[in-house]
């Protein structure tokens, strides 16, 4: 039997608009279910694809800090998704739940 080559999924490579990573992350937080970690990988995914070093730059935060908060790892603070969010041009917004 042959075997298919398979290369590993990159979200950061096809989020290439404002509006698709706004909708990116907009999805990812309807599917977090509370879990921070999740929302800071999601993060992380938009910052790869602008760029780490400009996002960290713009966010003021190191290059290697801003890697640990978005890793998935651990739940970064609030103030350092509020300070990534302003750097890749993101806005957190309220709505009242549907229940």
């Amino acid at each position: 039997m042959a075997t298919t080559p398979t290369t590993r999924y990159d979200v950061a490579e096809h989020l290439r608009t404002p509006e698709e990573m706004a909708a990116y992350l907009e999805a990812c937080m309807e599917d977090a279910d509370g879990d921070a970690a999740f929302i800071a990988k999601a993060l992380g995914d938009i910052a790869r694809a602008k760029g780490m070093t400009q996002v960290a730059r713009d966010a003021g935060l190191s290059r290697e800090s801003l890697y640990k908060a978005l890793s998935g790892d651990r739940a970064p603070s609030f103030d350092t998704i509020l300070k990534v969010m302003g750097a890749l041009g993101l806005k957190l917004h309220a709505q009242a739940s549907q229940n």
